[in-house]
Parts: C-alpha cells; sequence; structure tokens
C-alpha cells in the first residue's frame, strides 16, 4: 500500500474511532470521511461498506485492549489500582460498537482477536480476586461479564453512576471479623 494511502486508511480509523467514541453508532460514512477531510470516495476505497469500516475499528480496539491488559498485568500497582485503570481506558474505547458486531459471521480473524483478549480479561480479573482485591464469591467469568456491561455501553465513563456501583459491588470488602 503506498505511503498516502496508509496514512488516509489510518485517518479513516482514527476519525471514525473518534466520532462513535463520541457519539455512538449512528455516525454517518459522510461524516466520517468530513472529519478525515477526505472525500466519500476516498473513504469507500478504503472501506467498501459500513461493515468493512466497522470490522476494522473493532479488530483495532480489540488489538488495543489486549495490549492495554498485558500493560497492567506486568505494572507492580496494586491489582484493584491496575482493574479501575483498565475500566477507564475501556469506557474511552468503542465497545458498545465492537459488541453490536460481535455475532457469528464476523471474520475469522477478529473471532480470533476476540477470543484471545477475552482470555487475557479473565486471566486479569483472576489475579484480581487472587490479590484479595476483588470479592471472590462470583466467578471470573461473571466478573468479566458485569464489568464488560460497565464499559460496552454507549456512553460509558470511568466515573459515571453505572461504572462506580459495578466497580464498588465487585471490590472485596473487608472481612467484619
Amino acid at each position: 500500500m503506498r505511503a498516502d494511502a496508509k496514512r488516509n486508511r489510518e485517518r479513516i480509523v482514527t476519525c471514525a474511532l473518534d466520532l462513535f467514541v463520541e457519539r455512538g453508532p449512528g455516525v454517518s460514512m459522510e461524516e466520517i470521511a468530513r472529519a478525515a477531510d477526505l472525500g466519500v470516495g476516498t473513504l469507500y476505497r478504503h472501506f467498501p461498506d459500513r461493515r468493512a469500516l466497522v470490522e476494522e475499528i473493532a479488530s483495532s480496539a480489540l488489538r488495543r485492549l489486549g495490549s492495554e491488559i498485558r500493560r497492567l498485568r506486568e505494572q507492580e500497582i496494586p491489582r484493584w489500582d491496575a482493574l479501575t485503570e483498565l475500566v477507564a481506558f475501556c469506557a474511552g474505547q468503542p465497545f458498545a460498537l465492537v459488541k453490536s458486531v460481535a455475532d457469528g459471521d464476523a471474520p475469522k480473524e477478529r473471532l480470533a482477536l476476540q477470543d484471545e483478549v477475552d482470555g487475557l480479561f479473565l486471566e486479569f480479573v483472576k489475579e484480581v480476586q487472587e490479590a484479595g482485591a476483588m470479592r471472590d464469591d462470583i466467578s471470573p467469568a461473571e466478573a468479566v461479564e458485569i464489568l464488560s456491561t460497565a464499559v460496552c455501553r454507549p456512553g460509558a465513563q470511568p466515573g459515571d453512576a453505572v461504572t462506580r456501583v459495578m466497580l464498588d459491588g465487585l471490590r472485596a470488602k473487608p472481612s467484619a471479623s
């Protein structure tokens, strides 16, 4: 791919990602092209339809999430702090959009990426539980599902009421003995 074509593709994905995070999945292809300062024809040469663009954004978001989980797992900080950092990161990503395209007819590459990230997230939650920072009366899979509900919704914010209440409900409480 030529360097200018690669830059255009990256601009399209970046602008689409920003618009989807800011305004939700209803953003038009024309709005994305305008935000990228490109013509609609250029956008459609890179992405023949909306689904192709959304798939690219979904894969990009999942790759970033996988990298962030790996980075946080390597950090020497309390596991609860690492978890809240991950939740804050996720709230700034278009995971509502990713969830909306998470169906069986997705490309095999993205499904494999989704499985990989799901596994990383599950292992991360297990670490948080093993460190005693998260309640252990629910399974790691249930905790992941709860956290996904908090961050995979349109308009999710790190400090909004839904996210705060879900995190508070997951946090291990000191024993009353």
